[in-house]
């Protein structure tokens, strides 16, 4: 028989993995439906946008517009404009928007992005190619670099670039990649409930996991207007109280009164409270080094006998109180 709800389910699970311009962000759990409405306009928000710094405008002494060419330059100025476009700039003041930088290169030099770093402005692609001056070659350049969200067509803006400039179509968004997967999860019996995993890559204008903070906040900020006129009130997260069956979580292992060979592993894997073994489950408790199967089985019938079988998961809900709790006891050791 269905349950019949007079509420929808507020998601308690959030985690993320970051490595370098890539993190991985978790949430759950997802009424049916809510993921999808939640992740999309997330996502939307994350490349439309986020910060970026993009060059909107160059001047090259001895050139006067985008198709001619430098004497000693093996790029026509049209190809150099295409790979100054893959220079991702950044403005080293977070309190300036816009900022023009000049450059002096003699030949013979292969030019890349590094090439560009000055005291005021910073390159995250480092390595990328940008032209080669030969013997003969020569080339005095200005640019305008500017903050800004999106992309922008040089149309939007080329009535305020200066004269002797070349306009550039600007890229600003730092965002590479924003997807998002959504996995269908089991609570309290219940399949349908969903779990969203968010993949972000920026391309080191910003750190990935600051860029999703700023989408969730421009995200939020959209709604304000209703929850001016409304009062609307966000529901806050109630703090659970666990009921007295599971105060044995916080227990020291000593008290499971292992043999010598369990104790021992487990204490050296850092495992001090009976609720960190019932908060791993079979597979991971199986990881731990040094620990044989009869050790193993040692381990589960104890926490059978005690009444927690690894077999079925804590409730969403008391999982979290106990996570925190450990987390506390653990950090006044």
């Amino acid at each position: 028989m269905n349950k019949i709800k007079t509420e929808v389910l507020i998601p308690s699970e959030f985690s993320y993995k970051k490595e370098g311009n890539k993190a991985s962000i978790e949430v759950y759990p997802f009424e049916a439906g809510f993921g999808v409405s939640v992740a999309h306009p997330i996502r939307r928000t994350l490349i439309s946008s986020t910060l970026g710094y993009a060059p909107i405008a160059l001047k090259i002494d001895g050139v006067r517009h985008e198709f001619d060419s430098l004497k000693g330059m093996l790029e026509d100025v049209a190809s150099f404009i295409i790979n100054l476009k893959n220079i991702r700039f950044k403005i080293k003041d977070p309190n300036k928007d816009e900022i023009e930088v000049s450059y002096h290169f003699v030949g013979p030099k292969e030019i890349r992005g590094e090439d560009l770093i000055t005291d005021e402005v910073d390159v995250v692609t480092p390595d990328e190619y940008i032209a080669t001056l030969n013997d003969e070659g020569e080339l005095k350049l200005s640019l305008i670099i500017k903050k800004g969200m999106g992309f922008v067509p040089v149309e939007n803006y080329r009535d305020t670039i200066p004269e002797g400039y070349i306009g550039l179509d600007a890229y600003f968004s730092p965002i590479k990649k924003a997807i998002y997967n959504i996995e269908n999860m089991l609570v309290e019996d219940d399949p349908s409930f969903e779990k969203v995993i968010f993949e972000v890559e920026t391309d080191g204008q910003i750190d990935p996991i600051d860029a999703f903070k700023d989408a969730i906040n421009n995200y939020l900020n959209q709604f304000a207007v209703f929850s001016k006129e409304f009062k609307l009130e966000t529901k806050q997260k109630e703090e659970v109280e666990l009921p007295e069956e599971y105060n044995v979580l916080f227990e020291p292992i000593e008290n499971l009164n292992l043999r010598s060979r369990s104790f021992n592993a487990l204490d050296r894997a850092g495992i001090r409270y009976i609720g960190e073994l019932v908060l791993m489950g079979k597979e991971k408790i199986a990881n731990i080094k040094n620990l044989g199967t009869k050790s193993l089985e040692e381990i589960f019938e104890k926490l059978e006998e005690i009444g927690f079988s690894l077999n079925k998961p804590l409730p969403l809900n008391i999982k979290k109180a106990v996570e925190e709790k450990l987390a506390k006891l653990k950090e006044n050791q």
